[in-house]
């Protein structure tokens, strides 16, 4: 019989409706997991199990009166760090952050409420999200249940790992680079970073997307009927639309004749491992197979967009430092403070170059997707690396070398998801990245639940230790 816990949002609302058991007796069996769990993989933060029970215990009273307050009402869920819930400290994953309480829930934590999650935790991120790592001045250091000597990914890693681990069907993580999708690969979940604007989120940011973690599309499609709803804090979010994301039901048949570019090579960056490299082979094989006609792609992203972003993004981070006071400054991660610090010499016309680089990044992107309705790709050349390590170079003038394939849609603000389509000789899940074009977000879930039905059964899920 499967816990209460490793149910999907759609088997909890469907038991809570029938009666069959409670949103109470549901956050129990999720706090349990979470207490099994959490000394190995530190991935909560403000957990807070009264505070659960008691919300489960009123969306429990409004099923038995049979008015639930939303399309969520006693499903369990957390937020990132860094996605602000009212009256609670938001560190970003820093020791050097002014433990201030939010005055406001954040966009998506105003909706997840709004809906009737239980929201049980945050989660932990790496310092300022500028890491594809759980490795944080502020928090305990992220491991990925998958294997506990490996890291999570980062900067949603608390998020990927408390969705493999079984902490309840919804989490929501944040984007700028690959931090969703990097996590979601690492720990065999299912993310989609939205197209830009898609999900409001407060602050907006050049190329920042919040988005669903979950452990499969059709739960990451039913929190995006909730986390699409307007905001208007945000001010590069899209026009109010209505999607049908329950749409996003989509058999294998639904992919034949759409046109698929493989991109094998990001164009830079670290080479892509050859059981990677294998596993999103075999997944473009079995699209094909289904009818889809894949086509390969050629690499677009240079080493001089992807050093000029770098470059760009140490500056932002330089400056933010210098706005610190000094003592302060240094309880920042000695990796960030150094990537940031190496920023300090850099001339006013080198920051111009490296701004440019965006753009650069964005038009490039665009017109290599133009020619096909879908992008496949590794998410990752490599899986996942040492949960000690920054970065898989643990190099702070080499640190952006495995987002290579993940940044440009960022910049171009085209949906992307990331689907787990295979493990590696130890054991460790693949991620494949499924890119649309501008605004398909319901296409890409579409494609990538098709995809969940090709790639056969997967393996259990992990099991704490002991």
């Amino acid at each position: 019989m499967t816990e209460l816990h490793e149910l999907s949002a759609h088997e909890m609302l469907a038991g809570y409706r029938a009666r069959r058991f409670s949103p109470v007796e549901v956050v129990q069996s999720v706090l349990a997991q979470v207490a099994r769990w959490e000394p190995q993989l530190h991935a909560t933060y403000l957990l807070r199990p009264e505070a659960a029970l008691a919300q489960a215990r009123e969306s429990e009273a409004r099923w038995l009166r049979g008015v639930p307050c939303g399309p969520l009402d006693g499903v369990p869920a957390t937020l990132k760090d860094n996605i602000a819930t009212a009256g609670d400290p938001t560190p970003l994953g820093t020791a050097a952050t002014d433990l201030t309480p939010a005055a406001h829930d954040a966009p998506p934590a105003a909706r997840l409420r709004e809906a009737g999650a239980v929201l049980f935790a945050k989660t932990t991120m790496p310092d300022f999200g500028m890491l594809s790592s759980g490795l944080s001045s502020f928090h305990a250091l992220a491991r990925n249940p998958w294997d506990l000597s490996k890291g999570p990914g980062g900067s949603s890693s608390g998020a990927g790992a408390a969705a493999a681990a079984g902490y309840g069907p919804l989490h929501v993580g944040t984007d700028i680079g690959g931090s969703l999708r990097l996590p979601a690969s690492w720990c065999g979940i299912f993310t989609l970073k939205p197209s830009l604007g898609r999900v409001p989120i407060d602050p907006p940011y050049t190329g920042r997307a919040a988005g669903p973690m979950t452990r499969s599309v059709r739960d990451a499609a039913l929190m995006l009927q909730v986390l699409s709803r307007p905001d208007a804090r945000d001010s590069m979010s899209l026009p109010p639309q209505h999607i049908a994301w329950d749409a996003c039901a989509a058999t294998p048949e639904a992919l034949r004749g759409l046109r698929f570019g493989l991109l094998l090579d990001a164009g830079c960056g670290l080479p892509v491992q050859p059981a990677v490299r294998a596993a999103v082979e075999h997944a473009a094989r079995l699209l094909e197979q289904a009818g889809a006609h894949v086509v390969p792609l050629r690499p677009f992203l240079t080493r001089t967009m992807l050093d000029g972003m770098d470059h760009f993004w140490r500056m932002r981070s330089y400056m933010d430092l210098r706005a610190l006071p000094a003592p302060r400054q240094t309880r920042v991660l000695p990796f960030i403070r150094d990537w940031a610090m190496s920023a300090a010499h850099m001339s006013g016309p080198q920051v111009f170059e490296a701004s440019q680089q965006f753009h650069a990044t964005r038009v490039a992107t665009v017109r290599a997707c133009a020619q096909v309705d879908y992008v496949l790709s590794p998410v990752a050349p490599i899986t996942a690396f040492a949960a000690e390590l920054p970065s898989p170079t643990n190099d702070p003038l080499r640190p952006l070398e495995h987002i290579a394939f993940t940044v440009p849609f960022n910049m171009s603000e085209q949906p992307a998801a990331s689907v787990n389509c295979g493990w590696d000789g130890a054991g460790l899940p693949i991620g494949l990245q499924i890119a649309g074009q501008r605004f398909d977000d319901l296409g890409v879930l579409r494609v990538a639940q098709a995809f969940e039905q090709l790639r056969g059964p997967q393996r259990p899920w992990p099991q704490p230790p002991g």
